[in-house]
């Protein structure tokens, strides 16, 4: 059955997720803000030590967020109110239990995760009683991020922002009486976020409330045997591990860069950390239109529709190419002026200016594998995305090993390029099936 979509539908899937998604760096800022007038450096750096653990701790799990996006998406094209129930309670059930083994976990993470970071015997005192009172909101943050999933399946992003919001705002008001008032230090930085990640998956708790009662009812009740269906578990289990090796692929490919860029000195590395901050910003845009690809082509695979998939990627690709344009134009005009603003070390930000042109491309080059891994995760096509990410893998270094020689950071800068561009051609080369699968049986 085929679905009218247009681009204002792709533009209202897709502009709350952008707002939210600028609207994330807020909670880092704000705690560094806070934290960075007491007056000591320490306090700093503890909080920059655990919140790199926990970003890299649920980073991981990013699968909880797409695989909840794919398979909601396809009941609601199915229009299988049942499955739609089902798809949130499932992964609620796995979000709660991979919670509860952090909570239980907490100590031998802990020491892994400080062995591995090396910081001064006060920052890392800090950092460990960050750690020790944020643990404890595991469960909470791996729901939010399955509601935030669930939402965008449904095409609701506008609640999926409303949570981002609410976090965002608990989080500051927390941080300027814990910390402020009370002069908890750091303790109260984690105290804040424990409250706000708490509060933020209540509001998710009413908000699937609301939704579920404004729906028609299910004929089918929302039983134990539904929820652990062996066929639809090992659906999950496989498309979730798929986009756990994708992600753990990509967090390699990243690691990597910031490794062989501080490989060739300090002024480097400095340099390339402030250019990765564009390709930080131009994410907050592609991800709103890949996120709106996700929950159409998901709901156009639930419909069985090879129409509305094709003109889901075509509208969706046009603005994702689009505003992929603008932003470019943006890095090549505004780029000198943003480096200055980011760093005043002169050394740092003549190095950046050499290798601004790189950043300048990226977007032009990156949408496509954005785009991509939108498309494929709405299809549910993971074993793809897997197999192309860990051949983009191969690739990427491969071109570092023939390039750094020879162009030094210019060849790193080339090689992410190429890893980029990769991506997004292994994965074009893939659509033609998924399209075929829409209609027809692998």
């Amino acid at each position: 059955m085929s679905q009218e979509i247009s681009y204002g539908k792709v533009w209202g899937v897709a502009w709350p997720i952008i707002i939210a998604n600028s609207s994330t760096p807020m909670l880092g800022l704000v705690d560094t803000a806070i934290i960075g007038h007491i007056g000591a450096a320490a306090p700093l750096g503890g909080i920059a030590l655990g919140t790199l653990i926990f970003n890299f701790l649920y980073w991981g799990f990013g699968f909880l967020r797409m695989g909840t996006t794919g398979f909601t998406a396809q009941a609601v094209g199915a229009k299988d109110e049942a499955e739609i129930r089902a798809s949130l309670g499932r992964a609620t059930l796995i979000a709660l239990g991979f919670g509860l083994i952090i909570v239980i976990g907490q100590i031998p993470i802990a020491g892994a995760a400080f062995a591995l970071l090396d910081g001064g015997e006060t920052v890392e005192a800090l950092g460990r009683g960050y750690f020790n009172i944020r643990i404890w909101s595991a469960p909470a943050t791996l729901l939010h991020l399955v509601f935030i999933g669930w939402f965008i399946g449904l095409q609701k992003t506008r609640w999926s922002l409303a949570l981002l919001l609410w976090l965002n705002g608990v989080n500051i008001v927390a941080d300027i009486v814990f910390v402020v008032f009370l002069g908890w230090g750091v303790e109260g930085v984690a105290a804040g976020t424990l409250l706000a990640e708490i509060s933020t998956v209540l509001l998710g708790f009413l908000l699937i409330f609301l939704h579920l009662r404004s729906r028609p009812p299910s004929r089918t009740k929302l039983t134990f045997t539904l929820l652990s269906d062996r066929a639809a578990l090992k659906r999950l289990l496989s498309v979730n591990g798929d986009i756990f090796i994708r992600t753990l692929c990509l967090a390699f490919s990243l690691a990597w860069f910031v490794a062989k860029g501080a490989e060739t000195g300090d002024v480097t590395l400095a340099a390339n950390f402030v250019l990765f901050q564009f390709i930080f910003f131009s994410a907050f845009f592609l991800d709103g239109f890949a996120f709106a690809a996700e929950a159409l082509v998901g709901s156009a695979t639930g419909a069985r529709s090879a129409t509305t998939l094709k003109d889901t990627v075509k509208l969706s690709t046009h603005l994702a190419f689009g505003t992929a344009v603008l932003v470019s134009l943006s890095f090549g005009i505004f780029g000198v002026f943003t480096i200055d603003a980011l760093t005043s070390v002169e050394a740092v930000r003549l190095e950046a200016y050499r290798f601004l042109p790189w950043v300048v491309a990226l977007p032009i080059i990156s949408v496509w594998c954005f785009q991509f891994d939108g498309i494929f995760i709405g299809a549910t096509r993971t074993a793809d995305m897997r197999n192309m990410m860990l051949l983009s893998l191969g690739v990427y270094i491969a071109a570092w090993y023939a390039l750094t020689p020879l162009f030094g950071n210019h060849g790193l800068w080339a090689a992410l390029t190429i890893f980029f561009a990769a991506r997004g051609l292994t994965l074009a080369l893939r659509y033609p099936k998924l399209v075929v699968s829409v209609t027809t049986s692998d």
